[in-house]
Parts: C-alpha cells; structure tokens; sequence
C-alpha cells in the first residue's frame, strides 16, 4: 500500500518496453525435482527391498524385470520429465538387483558385497552419454556410496564381525551387532567415520556446483549429489539404531 511519504520515480510504458532494462531474478538453489526422486528411491529398498529380500529373494529379483520395462516405457518418451522418471528407475533396477543377489544369497560374504553391487559398472559407464545418463548417474553414485562405506567398515574394524553377526542366532546377533556398534565409537573410529562423512559431503558438494556451473540443466549432477548425502544419512540411522535398537536396524 502506497504511504505517499516515499516518492518514487515513475517509469513510462515506453521505458518498460526499453532493452536495457534488466530484471535479474535470483537463482533457485533448492533441490530438483529430479534430486529429491532420487533420494527417495536410495531410501525405498531400506523399508521394502530389505523385509523383501529376506522373506522370498527370487520374487525380490523378477521384479527387477517390472523395473526394467517401466523404465524403458518411460525413458523412450518426449516428455521430459517421464523420460527422467524412466532414466532413474532405470539406475535404481540396476542397484534394485545388485542389492537382490548379495543379500539374498551372498549376504554372509562381505568381500562379495562390492563386486556384486558393481555389476552393471559397464553398462553404466557406456551409458552416461546417451539418453539413460540420468540412470547411470544414479547408479554410479549409489555404487560410489557403498564403496566409501565398505571401506570405513573394513578400516574401523566392523567389516571382521560382519559374518558373526549374520550367522548367528538371533538372540546372539543383536549383542553382536550392538556391540560392532559401540566399537565405533572409540577415537580412532570416530575420526576415521567423520574423514569419510567429511569426504561423502565434500563430493556432494563439488558434484552440486559442477550442475550449478554447467548451465546445461542436466539433472545428472544434482542427482548424483543428492544420492550420496542421502546414502550418508542412511548409514548414520543404521548405526544409530545398531547401537539404540539392534533390532531395528534391519540387517538381522
């Protein structure tokens, strides 16, 4: 509302319509859409692949081939934010199936859990210069994300109990996981899990702004970061509830 106690100049239709006048509106720095997907489909095998997995992995496993079509039904369109949808859902039936294999099967065999998670690597890599980049970038990301942690688990120490914890009985398992956990929270640990975490967000980060500076608007950075903070966050619930409530942690 207009006090009359502030004078401003008055701009004519003429002068609206002049070239020079530049408006400069500020640049969005929340997530994309695409960003905030990807993040959730990091955290959807947490609450659905996991109980799944375990109860029946063959059935967890075919329905990579439902991920598969939709995503490929997707991708092909030109609408673009259903060819994204397709690209992702196409990256997450990658680690979907991965994720199957070793915890269905291999799950007691820590030194299997990288290679199995990496095998689409080649696919992935072969396809971050076509349509299915957006896919791979997830992929990629998420496949960078559980390499760091393996590797924090095996340099504190946790990765030896691994086996322990999984082959033995439940009322067993939950004081050995409680106890894995309460390990990492000796200096040496801690040190070591705030490097990685340090590391883990610095890489977000660098990916963020190599989106911000590219100026192309592809999604696949913003993605990529977005699947390694939230990879972080995940890691941190599990050994929160490791420690509170091994039971709840989702691994036995």
């Amino acid at each position: 509302m207009s006090s009359g106690l502030i004078r401003t100049a008055a701009v004519s239709p003429d002068a609206l319509n002049d070239q020079n006048l530049v408006l400069t509106l500020p640049r969005l720095t929340a997530p994309s859409q695409a960003g905030r997907w990807a993040a959730a489909l990091v955290v959807l095998p947490v609450f659905l692949q996991a109980p799944w997995v375990r109860l029946h992995p063959f059935s967890a496993g075919a329905f990579t081939l439902v991920l598969l079509a939709v995503a490929i039904s997707l991708g092909v369109q030109q609408e673009p934010s259903r060819s994204r949808a397709g690209g992702l859902l196409l990256g997450f039936s990658g680690s979907w199936l991965a994720g199957t294999v070793f915890w269905g099967w291999l799950r007691v065999h820590p030194a299997w859990h990288l290679p199995v998670e990496a095998m689409a690597l080649p696919l992935a890599l072969a396809g971050l210069n076509s349509r299915w980049r957006l896919g791979c970038a997830f992929y990629l990301s998420s496949l960078l994300g559980t390499a760091l942690t393996d590797l924090a688990m095996a340099l504190t120490g946790v990765m030896r109990l691994w086996p322990q914890v999984l082959n033995a009985p439940l009322d067993q398992a939950q004081p050995l996981l409680h106890e894995a956990a309460i390990s990492l929270q000796q200096p040496g640990s801690i040190a070591i899990l705030a490097a990685f975490a340090a590391l883990i967000l610095g890489l977000a980060q660098a990916l963020r702004q190599r989106g911000v500076s590219d100026g192309s608007g592809d999604p696949s950075w913003t993605v990529a970061a977005a699947v390694l903070v939230t990879t972080l966050v995940i890691d941190g619930l599990f050994l929160l509830s490791a420690t509170l409530q091994p039971s709840l942690s989702g691994l036995i």
